[in-house]
This record gives structure tokens, sequence and C-alpha cells, in this order.
């Protein structure tokens, strides 16, 4: 009976939860998953994380965990809602990957060696011996190293499916049997170096897989770490406690010191202060903020304690619709696949139809079971995905060396697939095809007292252009001047006095007409204006150059005013977007998508999270915010934009070799199954030409080691 057998009532609302499902490994997964589930009564629409190896079902409220939990183990897969998953697990698994290549590798070089003398010709006993020597390595061998493998195929196997580890634990426990039987009664041959250097093959593939997937794996959840961990709230008898976020409410009155985040969305009732929502706008320039200014969970207070009325909190929040948006859009991301996985869909049922050919030929031949038997194992070991398997990872992993050592860490080996089938750039502008560090520009023009002036009043003031303001002064060897009765008003800058006179540091009194930021120094009456430049990151222009002559269109998508993104604009030729919320991002990149399009997303801020995880391939510098670097695929280091350049040039050479190496494993096959079927290749040859074909697929591979070149 179906576990899921009641209906959806009439107009409810769907609901959505997620559940970790730590089996999914290939197309055929995804498939039978997103098919499968959504037969179920109840159960809407199923959506697969590839990469996080996790599902999101839009379901009917009523129905229940168990329920839903049923659903998965009726298609064969265990799994456990989100909030439960162990955020070691998946580390933990690589470990275990990376033991059982170890003991494979050592137990391979041994039965090998022992293996010698048994190929020079030792016979009768000592022959028996070296056999016996063997398989006391390998039998323990095959039973702790087989293990990823060995439970996968019987869960499939169990819930009547099948998958690439049946064929591959039959091949394993086959040639391991037969050595056995071999050894047991004096044979002359044992192919237990065959089953042995099959496994350590097959491990090194699942676990370069495996090491590029764990670097893709990290969660929105880090962008609610910058809403902070709680709030002073004034309650009705007008005393402060501390309440935790999860328990703030719409209503309630929090006070919020400078230096703090806020830690739920609001309306300032009093005091003023300056926010700095580089967080949410990626823009470094703070706002005044005053009664009646809504604020925002994670963005800071810089200058003066305030009152909040809080009006969203925990999952309402604004930050949390941002994290959102970054797991719907890395959702949609996550259906590609890579090409390994979709050849993978068709390789156990071709396996397992030519090993059955094989041997029921040649048992309808008459050479008897105890033959047609190691036929069929050859045909299982020959065809062995192991260059399949390590014709991805392989690559992957040498291009991800070159690219680090361009200084670009690739934490989805999947994404340089992706990024190799880029059609198009698209920028943000602050902290990304620029600095993000202001700097003053005409500090020349102020005499020495004007200097040392505003060195002591920049000093004073927490706004970002007053200290990189104070930062030029201090490496000019500049001293603060004496100043006193120093005071920052919100809005309007620093005024003291100095040998009797007011001296200001702020605002210009009119409008400048000016696409650069201005602050000015005013003396008395004088005023002196310093302009301040957030410079372009070195070769921008000529990475753009670059990124158009590969056929690459550039645009730049801002959330920064039409005056200060126009001068970007134009000097790196692209066209721009400005004042883009995080939404209109979003929005911008689904509807080219929908066209067709492939877009390579550059951005550095929270505000470029959902944009980051949205698009075909993201890079983020590595002076991002922290929810800019998970969301991206790849992170840069150093100012420079070139290593775009450089990681673009790599994904396209990668994909080439992987298209080379599907080619190697095919012409392997086509070589190397005839001769199986046929009867010409033994186990123990058959494993040293599943080696071969491996070995030249990770010497193709290594190639890429000048990727970036």
């Amino acid at each position: 009976m179906n576990a899921l057998a009641h209906t959806a009532g009439q107009g409810s609302a769907l609901v959505s939860d997620d559940f970790a499902v730590p089996d999914i490994r290939c197309a055929g997964c995804i498939s039978k998953l997103e098919n499968g589930l959504v037969r179920n009564s109840g159960i809407a629409n199923a959506r697969v994380n590839f990469t996080a190896k996790r599902v999101t079902l839009e379901h009917d409220p009523a129905l229940s965990l168990p329920d839903m939990v049923g659903a998965f183990l009726e298609l064969g897969f265990e799994a456990h809602p989100l909030e439960q998953e162990n955020g070691d697990a998946t580390r933990e698994d690589s470990k275990q990957l990376m033991r059982a290549m170890a003991v494979a590798g050592f137990a391979m070089m041994n039965i090998m060696l022992l293996s010698v003398s048994v190929w020079s010709g030792a016979g009768g006993v000592t022959r028996d011996m070296f056999h016996w020597l063997s398989a006391l390595i390998a039998l323990p061998t095959v039973a702790y190293a087989g293990q990823p493998f060995f439970r996968s195929a019987w869960r499939a196997l169990r819930m009547r499916r099948t998958n690439m580890d049946v064929p591959i634990s039959i091949g394993v426990l086959l040639a391991t049997g037969m050595s056995l039987y071999e050894t047991a009664t004096s044979g002359p041959h044992a192919y237990f170096d065959s089953a042995v250097m099959l496994l350590f093959f097959l491990l090194v593939g699942r676990y370069l897989d495996s090491m590029m997937r764990d670097r893709a794996r990290s969660g929105v959840t880090a962008l609610l770490k910058n809403m902070g961990t709680g709030a002073m709230v004034i309650g009705e008898d007008g005393r402060e406690r501390w309440v935790d976020t999860t328990a703030l409410e719409p209503g309630m009155v929090m006070t919020v010191a400078a230096g703090e985040r806020f830690a739920a969305d609001g309306e300032i009732i009093e005091g003023t202060t300056r926010i700095d929502k580089s967080l949410l706008t990626g823009e470094s320039e703070s706002e005044a903020a005053t009664c009646a200014t809504q604020v925002h969970a994670g963005t800071l207070n810089m200058e003066a304690p305030v009152r909040v009325r809080i009006s969203a909190a925990g999952e309402d929040t604004t930050l949390a619709d941002l994290a959102r948006l970054m797991g719907e859009a890395a959702q949609g991301k996550s259906r590609y696949v890579r090409i390994a996985d979709r050849a993978a869909r068709f390789y156990a049922p071709a396996v397992h139809s030519l090993a059955l050919i094989a041997f029921a030929g040649w048992i309808l031949a008459g050479i008897g079971v105890h033959q047609s038997l190691l036929i069929a194992v050859a045909v299982l070991i020959i065809t062995c995905p192991c260059a399949l398997g390590l014709a991805v990872p392989a690559a992957q992993i040498v291009s991800a060396g070159a690219l680090m050592r361009a200084g670009v860490l690739v934490k989805d080996g999947s994404a340089i697939e992706r990024l190799s089938e880029v059609d198009s750039v698209a920028f943000d502008k602050t902290g990304t095809l620029t600095l993000g560090r202001p700097e003053p520009q005409n500090l020349d023009q102020l005499s020495r007292d004007e200097k040392s002036i505003a060195l002591a009043l920049a000093s004073v003031s927490r706004h970002p252009l007053s200290q990189s303001l104070s930062a030029a002064l201090r490496r000019m060897d500049i001293l603060p001047a004496d100043i006193s009765n120093a005071t920052e008003t919100v809005g309007q800058g620093v005024t003291a006095m100095w040998r009797g006179k007011t001296v200001s540091l702020g605002r210009p009194a009119g409008d400048i007409a000016s696409d650069k930021l201005v602050t000015a120094l005013a003396i008395s009456s004088e005023e002196r204006i310093v302009s301040f430049t957030d410079d372009l990151r070195p070769e921008a222009e000529r990475t753009t150059a670059m990124l158009a002559k590969m056929g690459l269109d550039g645009i730049i998508l801002s959330g920064d005013r039409p005056q200060a993104v126009s001068r970007v604009a134009g000097k790196l030729g692209i066209t721009a977007l400005v004042n883009l919320l995080p939404q209109e991002k979003l929005d911008f990149l689904k509807k080219q998508q929908a066209l067709g399009r492939h877009i390579l997303m550059v951005g550095d801020g929270l505000n470029d999270g959902p944009a980051l995880a949205a698009a075909h391939a993201s890079m983020a510098p590595a002076t991002a915010s922290d929810a800019g670097k998970n969301a991206a695929d790849l992170v840069w280091m150093g100012d420079s934009l070139m290593p775009v350049v450089h990681a673009v040039r790599a994904a396209r050479r990668t994909q080439q070799i992987v298209r080379q190496n599907f080619a190697l494993a095919i012409c392997y096959n086509i070589v190397a199954v005839p001769l199986a079927l046929l009867g010409m290749v033994t186990p123990l040859i058959a494993a040293i030409a599943m080696s071969g074909s491996s070995l030249i697929v990770v010497a193709n591979a290594l190639r890429l080691r000048s990727a970036t070149a």
C-alpha cells in the first residue's frame, strides 16, 4: 500500500520541507527521486540539490513526517529532516573513503609483490603459499575497503533497483570468491590482485569526486550569523533584558548600542545614528538614520545607541529572505548534472547484460560453469567504470590545482564544467570591479596645518571616508592637531575648536558636480574639498577586454547610484544596470537564463548572494562577505581581476580534456570488451587493462597543470 494513502485537502496551501539524502550519487538518483516522489498523494513537487545531497518537498501540510520519510524509503533512499542533519557526516564520509583508499592501495602493492613469484613460474606448494598469503591480505581488505560500494549496492537491491555499485560489487566479490576457490583447490590462477586493484582505482575516483563535492557544501546559514544572537529588549516595567533572536517578536522595543548589529527588522523610535548597510547593499558609504528610519537585521549601528520597534524577526527578516533566495537559487543550479553522471545512467544495465550474455553464451558452448564464470568476471572487471569515474574528477582536481596556483580556489568541481559554458559575465561594481577602498585624491592642496586638523577630526569619526582619510594622512607622517570639544553629529560630520576657531569635517555645504565621493574640510569660513575615488581593480580594463575577445559579453549589475556606475562602465566599455535590489539582480539573471544565456556572476556582497547562487557559474574575491564567498563557486585571491580570465580559460581547457578522456575510455571498451566476451582475457589481464586505461586518463588529465596559461 502507498505510504501516503491520503489526499491533500481541497484548497490547502502547500508547505516546504528539506531532507538530507546522502545516497544521491548520479543522474539516475535525481530522476528517480524527482519523478517517484510526486507519484505519492500529498507531495506536489520534489527538487533535488545534487551538490548538497538534499531534497526539497512541497507537500500538503497534513502530510506527516513518517509518511514523507516512508516515501523516500519506498524508492530505496534513506532521508531525514535537514535540521537533524549531522554537519560532520559528509566530512566523515570523505575520511572513510580516504582510509579505504589507503588500505586498498597498501594491500594492492603487497599482493602484487607476492604475485611476482607466481607470474615468474612458481608452482606447487610455493605457488599455493603465495596464494594463501595474498588471500590473508585481500580478504580483510575487500571486506573493509569495499564497504562504500557494498552498502550502496545492497540498499539498491533491497529496494529492487540497481545502480553503478551493483556490478562493481558483483565483480569484486566474484573475483575474490573465484580466487579463494582456486587457492583452496590448488588451482593455477588466483585474482586477488585484480579484485584489490579494482577497488583501489574505484576508490580513487570516488574520493576525488567526494573531495570536490565537499568543497561545494556550504549552506546559506552563514548569512544568518550576521543577524546577531539576540538583543536587549525593554520590558513593560521599563527594565532591559536580553532576548535570544529566536524569541524576538514584532512589537518589542530593542536597544541597539553603537557597534552592534541589529537582530531584527524594525523602525527607529528614539536616537540618531549612521547605519552601515554594506551587508545588504554592497556599498561602503554609511547612511544617516533617525526616528522613523527603517533598519534591517544584520546591518551595523555605527555611531550612537538607538531604540527600535521590531517589525519582523527570525525567518521574516530581510536577511532571512536573502538566505531563502540563495537557497532557492542554488536548488535551481543544482539540477545541472555532470557529464559522467549522465553517462553513468546507462552503465549498470549495459554491464549486467554483457556479463550475463558472456556467462550464458559460454555455458551453451559447453565449457562449463567454472570457466564461464571466469569469463563473466573478466567482463565485469574490464568494463569497470574506473576510467569513466576518473575522467571528470582527475581533470577537475588537476585544473583546480592549476587555478589554485593562479590564486583561484575552486569550491565545486561541477562549476568548472558550468564555467566552460558561460557566454556572458555580470559584474557587481563596488568591491568587485573596484577595490571597495575609497582613497583621498587631492590632499596635496591642503596646507600642513589643514592636514593636521583633518587628521584630528577624522580620528574622532567612525565614518568609512573619515577612516580612509585618517589612514592616508598617517601614511604621510602627519601628526594630529590639538583640538578640543570635538563632537560628531549624524549626517553632518565632526566639529571641534582649534586655536579659538571652529573647524569641521563633513559633507560639502552645496551640491558638488562630481562623480566622486566627496567630503569637505572647513576651517572658519573657508572650505577645502577632499575628493575620494574607489579605484578599479588592477587589470580590470584588460580583463574585460580579454573576456570580450573570448566571446563573453559584459554587464554591470549594481545597487549604486547611476553617476558612480557610469564612470566605471565608461572606462570598461560595458553596459550597466543601476539601483538594483538583490531580488532585481536575481530577476535579471532568471530572465537571461530563460532566453538560453549562461551567465557568470562576479560579485562580493551579501546583496549579490542570490545572484551568485542562481548564476550558471559564479566567482567572488577573497575580500567578499562570508555570504558572497559561500554562494560563489570559485573564490580568487589578490586585488587583480585577471583571475576571472584564468578561470574561464582553465574551465574551457578542462572540458576539452574531459571529452578526450571519455573518448579514450570508449576506445578502450571498444577494443577490450569484445576480447573479454570471446574468452581471450583472464580476470588478471582484465584488471591490468582496466588499470592501464585509468592511468592513461590520469596522464591525460595531468596536461592541465598549465591550464591557466
